[in-house]
C-alpha cells in the first residue's frame, strides 16, 4: 500500500510500449462502485474474490503491465497466477514512505477506522512482505527516487535477467 504500483507501472508500460491496467481500477469500473463500498457490502473476502477473478482475466492480456492491489498476494491462487503468467516486480517501500503516501488518502479500506495507522501498516507489511518475496522476479526498493527514473531502473533489471 502506497508503494507507487500504479504510477510506476504506467511508466514501465510507457517505456516498453505496452498497455497498462490496474486491477483495482478495473474492479471499480466493472462494479460501478469504489473498493471501500465493496469492502463495506461484501467484506474483505468478497473483495478478494472479485480481485482474484479480475487478475485471472487481466493476466491473460498480452503485452500488458498490471498493477495489483496491495493485498492481492494474500490469495494463494492469485499468487500462483501472477507468478505463472507474468514477471512480478515487488516495490519494497519503507513504513515511513507508506505513512507519508497514505496519510491523507480516504480510499484505503484497511486503514479506515484505524486508530493507529502505523501499527496497521506494519502488521500488513509483516504479513505481506514474505508473500511478495516468494513470487517476485525482481525486488526494488522505491526510496525517494522519481517514478520515471525508478521505472527505467526496473526495465534495465528485467532486461538484465532476460525477462523484458
Amino acid at each position: 500500500m502506497g508503494a507507487g504500483k500504479t504510477t510506476i507501472g504506467r511508466r514501465i508500460a510507457e517505456i516498453k510500449g505496452m498497455s497498462f491496467v490496474d486491477s483495482d481500477h478495473e474492479v471499480e469500473k466493472r462494479t460501478g462502485v469504489d473498493i471501500s463500498f465493496i469492502f463495506d457490502m461484501e467484506g474483505e473476502d468478497g473483495f478478494r474474490k472479485r480481485e482474484r477473478e479480475m487478475i485471472a482475466e487481466l493476466s491473460e492480456q498480452p503485452n500488458t503491465v498490471m498493477a495489483t492491489g496491495g493485498g492481492a498476494v494474500l490469495d494463494e491462487s492469485t499468487r500462483d497466477l501472477l507468478s505463472a503468467r507474468g514477471v512480478v516486480v515487488y516495490l519494497e517501500t519503507s513504513l515511513e514512505q507508506q505513512l507519508a503516501r497514505t496519510r491523507k488518502a480516504n480510499n484505503r479500506p484497511l486503514l479506515e477506522g484505524s486508530e493507529d495507522i502505523e501499527a496497521t501498516l506494519s502488521k500488513l507489511m509483516e504479513e505481506r512482505d514474505p508473500l511478495y518475496r516468494s513470487i517476485a522476479d525482481v525486488v526494488v526498493a522505491t526510496g525517494e527516487q522519481q517514478a520515471r527514473r525508478l521505472a527505467r531502473e526496473i526495465v534495465e533489471q528485467l532486461e538484465a535477467i532476460g525477462t523484458a
